[in-house]
């Protein structure tokens, strides 16, 4: 399995995460590596989200440039 070090990671983050880790009765290091797969998985969804919205706004409906306004169409069918 690979090992992963990270440096200069701030005091406060630091305890941050021991005491996460005290709190989940893990180590430091499962904790991180659960904390790093949740956030991978947060961005897996982030981004599949974000494709579905500019699909939709791939196929969203725009009128053509010389289409009447609805409104007026509406006015016009009142005013009969």
């Amino acid at each position: 399995m690979p090992t992963l070090h990270v440096r200069s990671v701030p005091e406060e983050l630091y305890e941050q995460l021991r005491s996460l880790a005290y709190a989940e009765q893990r180590s430091l290091s499962a904790q991180v590596i659960d904390l790093l797969a949740r956030a991978l998985e947060e961005e897996k969804g982030r981004r599949q989200q974000a494709q579905l919205l500019a699909a939709i706004r791939r196929r969203r409906y725009t009128p053509p440039g010389a289409a009447p306004d609805s409104v007026e169409i509406l006015r016009e069918d009142r005013s009969r």
